[in-house]
């Protein structure tokens, strides 16, 4: 798997250190992101937008998203026909993640976190999924051609 896709094992990789970098680094400088983040919402509910939108909302938001390439990354890695694992796996790193995030220092973990992890790897899956679909059935179609025209040789 690893070895006919170096580059995307590659950009993977590259995308899980960030991850991990994100999630499993002590925070102390929490206070100037959640700033930051408050600021924007702020001036965008003053505005009249996004009004329902807390920094709960925000971040339960951004936890989906951080996962989507997760999910998507897993399923070209892991092919189609894993689709089961690659949400298999990106279930068991969240779970590893806030599980060691209890030994971090700054760092809460939190079961809601679980569920938007989850769910944005399996909108990522869903989404490579759609897009691969094409490929997918050309070549099932091809190889279905081919054991025919095996069996009548």
């Amino acid at each position: 798997m690893l070895h006919r896709h170096p580059f995307l094992s590659l950009v993977t990789g590259a995308y899980l250190v960030f991850v991990a970098w994100l999630t499993l680094t002590p925070q102390s400088n929490h206070a100037g992101t959640t700033d930051l983040a408050l600021r924007v919402l702020d001036a965008l509910h003053r505005r009249g937008y996004a009004e329902p939108i807390g920094y709960a909302e925000l971040e339960f938001g951004a936890n989906i998203a951080m996962f989507v390439p997760i999910g998507v990354f897993l399923l070209l890695l892991f092919g189609a026909g894993g689709w089961w694992l690659a949400i298999a796996v990106s279930f068991a790193m969240t779970a590893g993640i806030e599980s060691l995030q209890t030994q971090i220092p700054g760092r809460v973990p939190d079961d809601r976190d679980l569920l938007a992890n989850g769910l944005g790897a399996v909108i990522g899956v869903a989404l490579a999924l759609v897009l691969t679909a094409p490929a997918t059935i050309r070549r099932r179609r091809a190889k279905a051609r081919r054991q025919e025209a095996a069996r009548r040789a």
